[in-house]
């Protein structure tokens, strides 16, 4: 085999390798498919996950829906701490076909949780509710929908932003629980909170466990309407404004 060949495989190679390790240990990006953490994350953002922040589980491990086949890890690996309230993780759900799936976690273990008239309940307390004006957006039938804005404040002191569609009250998952989140599992919601498949929904999502939780999402580092292959569309397509945008 040509010489300057075989290096230049070995060389991708070591490279391919490189690119596998950091994203199973380090950094892994992931692209938005959905709308139900809008206004806080839209369709066709490109995110940077935080692989280490809470150890490493079998699932730590997936590239895609690909997961390593590794001995089975009973407890998380190295890890220097846990999902809080607030923080926005990626997860496997094993309820949709292991399916990766993108959620602001509410619910930590042993937390009371209870959605009345669409205001979350975290141990019998209302999270209070700031009206933040409206968010508009056109939808998948090419309806401009406007939506109330609010900012959420959680009991840890964490702020983010959610935005319903219908009436508090009126949503189908405005009045569900209440649910007593088990050891070492976390019930998550998008911010969308009339357009979001989460927890609230045991049957399809339900509590997830810490082991299928794969990292946080720390930035959006990419974003455009069009896909990411689309190169002749970037120019008009790319939200520059959310280049480089840390996530809370």
């Amino acid at each position: 085999m040509n010489k300057k060949l075989l290096a230049s495989i070995k060389e991708w190679g070591w490279t391919l390798l490189a690119l596998v390790a950091v994203s199973c240990f380090l950094y892994q990006p992931f692209k938005i498919p959905s709308g139900s953490m809008t206004p806080t994350l839209l369709v066709g953002d490109f995110l940077i996950v935080n692989k280490y922040c809470y150890g490493y589980s079998n699932d730590s491990f997936r590239i895609g829906t690909f997961t390593f086949p590794l001995p089975k890890i009973a407890k998380r690996l190295f890890a220097s701490g846990t999902p809080q309230r607030g923080d926005i993780v990626v997860f496997r759900n094993e309820k949709d076909g292991n399916q990766n799936y993108i959620k602001r976690v509410i619910g930590i273990p042993g937390d009371k949780i209870q959605i009345i008239n669409g205001i979350v309940h975290i141990n019998d307390v209302p999270a209070e509710m700031t009206p933040d004006g409206e968010y508009s957006i056109i939808d998948e039938d090419g309806e401009y929908v406007i939506f109330k804005r609010y900012i959420e404040h959680l009991p840890n002191g964490y702020d983010h932003v959610i935005i319903k569609r219908d009436e508090f009250g009126k949503g189908d998952l405005d009045n569900v629980g209440p649910f007593v989140v088990p050891e070492d599992h976390y019930f998550m919601m998008g911010d969308n909170r009339d357009n979001s498949k989460d927890s609230r929904v045991m049957e399809a999502v339900g509590f997830i466990p810490l082991s299928h939780i794969m990292g946080r999402a720390e930035c959006i580092f990419f974003s455009s309407k069009c896909s990411f292959w689309e190169v002749f569309k970037w120019p008009f397509s790319m939200r520059f404004e959310r280049f480089c945008t840390l996530l809370k």
